[in-house]
């Protein structure tokens, strides 16, 4: 039956099914044992679609992040099919998409050393697979182990444009020596330069998001011009899915942009500005399991090894959005449990059954979907199947 659900749902990625054959394989949500994270198919196949119009539009290639979802059904509706041209955050996803025909992976996480080994055989199994750097000495472990064939390590240099995570800052000249030395050295190609605009995260609308996109893409387009004056030409790459949701004209300069989150989104990407609620397209299902009259809460079989912990304190409805219920609050969770109480007001408890679903809207997708082993793929309300996503680093 799972083998049937799961070619139901490529075949509905495709267009090849029936209505009828749709009709016979669909199952109810309410059949799912909880907690469960659902994922509505047509929000998923929307949201890309814009995206992918956005960057036709502006003249960019996109090159979506698998790092929020991490299957093969997403990432095919997010690359149109074609499986190439992709970031990934861990190895494990890197090798889970080269063993299932993807290629052009970008690897966008600064060299760990004690994976050198595994970056070279991919780079020397792929067509393209490519590494991210950003100090001198992971340019050194890759000198130490070139690769076979005369292949060559196709290196992207990350840098910060204001981010303030990972990424040489773009200003300072060891940035440009740097790149200087990736492009210089034998067995090596500088691929790109690489920014993350992480610090749209702290924004609120699409003004102050547009403002951050602008600011990252006008310091990694001087950079470039300093690399095009010392005569080296190479790709150029912004994103997040807050700067991708509302990209500024400048972009079009730009080669690539890399956004992630904007498949599945979430309510963090809402009350930044990214998207609407409506646009969040998974869920994750949870039963009342206690009435606690005495305290004025329902218990729920969620807890925080279903929902990420994400969020606390940053919204009125506590740590998600309770879909079709504003006056509820997730207060708190354990391990297994999670406590709800009324914003305002006393429990009708004739409202919600024991054994009745809630819908949680998760505050990060990315951290809740990491929690679940599978997803149940459905569209308006009806189970299609389920996507496996890979683990690990």
């Amino acid at each position: 039956m799972q083998e049937d659900q799961s070619d139901v749902t490529s075949s509905l990625i495709s267009g090849n099914i029936s209505a009828k054959r749709v009709a016979i394989m669909m199952e109810s949500l309410s059949s799912l044992c909880t907690p469960a994270l659902v994922v509505d198919l047509d929000k998923v196949n929307r949201n890309a679609q814009r995206m992918i119009e956005r960057c036709k539009d502006l003249g960019v290639q996109l090159r979506p992040h698998m790092k929020t979802h991490k299957t093969l059904e997403c990432a095919d509706i997010l690359t149109s099919g074609s499986r190439r041209c992709i970031v990934v955050s861990t190895l494990a996803e890197a090798s889970f998409y080269a063993d299932h025909g993807f290629d052009d992976i970008l690897y966008a996480y600064s060299l760990p050393f004690d994976k050198v080994e595994r970056c070279a055989a991919l780079s020397e199994r792929l067509d393209l697979f490519q590494v991210l750097l950003d100090h001198p000495h992971a340019l050194d472990q890759l000198k130490k182990r070139p690769l076979k064939d005369g292949r060559l390590w196709h290196v992207w240099l990350k840098i910060n444009c204001g981010n303030g995570r990972a990424g040489v800052l773009h200003s300072e000249p060891e940035a440009l020596r740097l790149a200087l030395a990736i492009a210089g050295t034998a067995g090596m190609e500088l691929t790109g330069v690489y920014a993350h605009c992480g610090n749209t995260y702290n924004c609120r609308g699409v003004e102050q998001i547009q403002a951050v996109a602008k600011e990252t893409t006008d310091l990694t387009l001087q950079f470039m011009k300093k690399l095009n004056a010392a005569g080296i030409t190479c790709k150029s790459s912004i994103g997040s899915t807050p700067s991708c949701s509302h990209p500024v004209e400048d972009m079009a300069q730009l080669s690539e942009v890399h956004p992630g989150n904007y498949g599945f989104y979430d309510v963090q990407q809402s009350v930044i500005g990214s998207c609407s609620l409506e646009d969040v397209a998974v869920r994750v299902l949870t039963r009342v399991i206690g009435h606690c009259p005495h305290r004025n809460q329902l218990l729920i079989d969620c807890g925080w090894t279903g929902l990420s912990l994400d969020g606390a304190g940053k919204l009125p409805t506590g740590y998600a959005v309770i879909e079709g219920h504003p006056n509820l609050k997730l207060l708190s969770m354990t391990q297994e449990h999670g406590r709800l109480e009324p914003i305002s007001g006393s429990l009708d408890y004739s409202k919600y059954p024991l054994g009745s679903l809630l819908h949680l809207i998760p505050y990060h997708s990315c951290a809740t979907a990491a929690m679940h082993p599978v997803y149940f793929v459905h569209s308006e309300g009806r189970l299609l199947g389920k996507w496996t996503p890979t683990r690990g680093w």
